[in-house]
């Protein structure tokens, strides 16, 4: 709070643009943290929290349910592979995180496997904030350094990506399998590790392992999910099912907060008991709040009825072409692109602060993190507007490379 820029004020969005209390507007490149897929204020979304507002805004889901929940919850079933049908609702990914957590260490425990305590997940990942989440992510990353004698301690090892890293993985496991219980992974993506790619081949190393060894398998869509990387879930390219799926960012549309921790029927039977203490006993206040719920089905009509997973394969196209470009700029190590994901990595971690202010005053929200400096936007953007959220990384860079700051 004693060295950060103070923020900019937003005083209305449209589209793809955020207007600014002093008169500027921005081309927001990163969808509000991945969020806004369908861009912002969807007149079909809006009516449907409107419509939703105006008959029930809340009401607690313990011993009580309605519409909105009950649709949600089975549309995600159906649009989910393979069996991914009993659907947790809580308000935020971190807590969704969590929740895929506990109920992994109490599908054992009902099982009555309780030394199966501990986690394996890999180097780069990032699975949220709070601290059942914050010992699953990297164990270096700048984030959570500060926790790391507070928090449990779990298996975390490289990526599978080749044969000697699938070996290391493989031998890992073995040593640890009495007491892992499951595996999470981001799918394809690393997102805020560092915006990591890797191929459909090394999730469905990690399932393979998964199932040798007996261990559950937990996706993490938070940021992939909802046709980020060119299908709908990114797992889907790799024709593997988890048996628990966290998702939430685009699932309002990036209107509410709404989250789901989604079980396959393997995970769901281990709770179902005679004894009350074998239920999962986590309650969030707003779990399924319907006016969250309302935008969420309404986002799910969009996937329906407009084009886009045939807008993200354009976008593709697209980024690929327009951010080859950078790779001749003095600082840049590597250009990559995965669905509507474009990433220029740089050699360094640069100073933060003055890139994004150039970004600001080329007119676009461009947040760089890390050595990174990436695009996430809205699924529906239009080529022109994407043409300049390119140039300006490409027109930024130069220039702070010519400044010396990169």
């Amino acid at each position: 709070m004693k060295t950060a820029p103070p923020p900019f004020v937003v005083e209305r969005t449209d589209g793809v643009r955020l207007y600014l209390a002093d008169g500027r507007e921005l081309i927001d490149g990163i969808a509000s943290w991945w969020t806004a897929c369908h861009g912002y204020n969807h007149p079909h979304i809006r009516a449907g929290v409107a419509a939703q507002l105006a008959r029930l805004p809340h009401v607690m889901l313990g011993g009580l349910v309605h519409a909105p929940a009950v649709s949600l919850a089975a549309r995600l079933a159906a649009l989910l592979p393979g069996d991914l049908e009993h659907v947790f609702f809580s308000e935020s990914g971190s807590v969704s995180v969590e929740i895929a957590m506990k109920m992994a260490l109490q599908y054992r425990s009902n099982r009555g496997e309780k030394e199966r305590v501990r986690f394996a997940s890999f180097r780069g990942g990032y699975h949220g904030d709070t601290f059942a989440a914050m010992s699953v992510c990297d164990p270096e990353e700048g984030m959570h350094r500060l926790f790391g004698a507070t928090l449990p301690t779990q298996v975390v090892v490289p990526l599978p990506q080749d044969d000697e890293s699938s070996r290391e993985f493989e031998r890992t496991v073995a040593a640890h399998a009495e007491v892992l219980t499951a595996v999470i992974v981001e799918p394809l993506v690393q997102a805020a590790g560092g915006m990591r790619f890797h191929s459909p081949e090394t999730l469905a190393r990690i399932a393979a392992t998964a199932r040798r060894f007996d261990l559950l398998l937990i996706f993490d869509e938070i940021a992939v999910g909802f046709g980020r990387t060119g299908t709908l879930f990114a797992c889907e390219q790799a024709g593997v099912v988890p048996d628990i799926i966290t998702l939430s960012k685009a699932l309002t549309g990036g209107t509410l907060p709404l989250a789901a921790t989604v079980a396959s029927a393997r995970v769901y039977e281990a709770f179902l008991s005679d004894d009350a203490s074998c239920a999962l006993m986590h309650g969030p206040t707003y779990a399924g709040n319907p006016l969250a719920c309302a935008a969420a089905n309404a986002s799910l009509d969009l996937f329906e009825t407009e084009p886009r997973l045939q807008q993200v394969a354009s976008l593709e196209v697209q980024l690929e072409e327009a951010l080859q470009a950078c790779r001749s700029l003095p600082g840049v190590r590597d250009v990559r692109v995965k669905g509507a994901i474009g990433v220029v990595q740089l050699v360094r971690e640069p100073k933060l602060e003055p890139l994004r202010a150039r970004f600001v005053q080329h007119g676009v929200w461009i947040r760089p993190f890390g050595d990174v400096v990436y695009l996430m936007p809205p699924l529906v953007i239009e080529s022109e507007d994407l043409k300049r959220l390119t140039r300006a990384i490409y027109d930024v860079l130069r220039e702070a490379a010519s400044a010396g700051e990169l």
